[in-house]
């Protein structure tokens, strides 16, 4: 009996100071994470950490609203920029495993309407090309209808185009991936929106989607874009505006910037690391398979070596010191996200913001290079 109690004592014991432990590291990394936003003058922020393909840790900082300053809280959900690309991506490539596409399809076949570079009219723009940013397309003409680069509905539509070869170089263009949408729309038959929720959404257990009357608006987390002259936010009201009147009047394989899937996801931090699991795994999680191993690891090469982006996935070797990195940023509307993880070692990270005073380092947020590495020092960082 004495050895048993001693042994059950024990267990207590260890029990009680693991737990004691995990408080005092989540106690010290929120007070280094609240530095963070202090420095950069953050509204509010979300974040989840991935650890041996497992979230353990998630967390909100500041309030989701400056009007009445209510408290940011795990289940909110944010307008996510970017990031959205790698939704329609994955869902183009569930259409290319299934023999409805080819990445090598002549992107103008697949939309409807003619799509070459005027300065090189023989050369054939693929939907990799697109998918990869080297299309050669451009954002200069704007990029939230199809009729900026349709020759029958714009005289400027050349302008839509870059002096250079398709497939040569990397141009970031949000309107490569609106016209995907379209894609996804007369390949499936289902209007964007609602293919994403179905076969990648759905499926992951994810409360999340394009379309905000599908969501409660309740949870929206409010955005802010930042004045530096005189050290002030202001809401930025459009970032959830429902489009109501345009939905009404939809057309299919055209009206499908409305959803805009080049930035248009609505999701929480908590369920974006969900997905973001998914991709660490290769296109599986908890058992279900969104796309296969090839899908996803062709989404994750690298096609320019300069930036380092693939099919909606780009790399970040500068992100975390010595550390390579996969994933994808947003900015929108004074949000500021990014996803980031390790398919090797199985760790990753989601931080999401409403508003920030923001300056640069390269190509990301002074503030989200260090919430991520104020995470990653916190729970994945070996300690010598």
């Amino acid at each position: 009996m004495k050895l048993k109690l001693s042994r059950a004592v024990l267990v207590a014991f260890s029990f009680i100071f693991l737990n004691l432990a995990s408080f005092a590291q989540e106690t010290t990394v929120e007070q280094e994470f609240e530095k963070v936003m202090q420095k950069y003058s953050a509204v509010g922020a979300s974040v989840a950490v991935v650890k041996n393909g497992k979230i353990i840790y998630t967390h909100s900082f500041g309030v989701k609203n400056l009007e009445d300053k209510t408290p940011l809280s795990d289940s909110d959900i944010f307008r996510i920029a970017s990031i959205s690309k790698s939704f329609s991506a994955t869902s183009i490539m569930q259409l290319v495993e299934q023999g409805k596409l080819h990445l090598d399809d002549d992107f103008g076949d697949l939309v409807g309407f003619k799509i070459r570079n005027p300065k090189f009219p023989d050369e054939k723009i693929t939907l990799k090309m697109a998918l990869s940013h080297t299309s050669s397309l451009n954002d200069s003409q704007g990029y939230l209808n199809l009729d900026i680069i349709n020759p029958e509905k714009n005289p400027n539509w050349a302008k839509c185009y870059n002096d250079y070869k398709p497939g040569t170089k990397f141009d970031y263009c949000n309107l490569n991936f609106n016209l995907i949408g379209t894609i996804i729309e007369k390949t499936s038959g289902e209007r964007f929106d609602n293919y994403v929720k179905k076969h990648v959404l759905n499926p992951l257990g994810l409360y999340a989607g394009y379309c905000v009357d599908s969501l409660d608006s309740n949870r929206f987390v409010n955005l802010y874009e930042y004045h530096p002259d005189n050290k002030s936010f202001t809401l930025a009201a459009a970032a959830y505006a429902p489009r109501r009147a345009e939905i009404k009047n939809y057309v299919m394989g055209y009206s499908t910037p409305i959803f805009s899937p080049t930035g248009g996801m609505k999701i929480s931090a908590t369920d974006l690391a969900k997905y973001m699991i998914m991709h660490m795994n290769y296109g599986t999680s908890n058992g279900v398979k969104i796309i296969s191993k090839k899908s996803a690891k062709q989404m994750q090469t690298a096609l320019t070596d300069d930036e380092g982006y693939g099919l909606a996935i780009r790399s970040a070797d500068d992100l975390i010191p010595n550390v390579q990195l996969k994933g994808h940023s947003g900015s929108a509307y004074g949000l500021y996200s990014t996803m980031f993880f390790s398919p090797k070692d199985k760790f990753g990270f989601v931080t999401i913001t409403n508003g920030i005073n923001a300056t640069y380092t390269g190509d990301f947020p002074d503030f989200s290079r260090a919430a991520i590495n104020c995470l990653y020092n916190a729970f994945i960082k070996k300690k010598p």
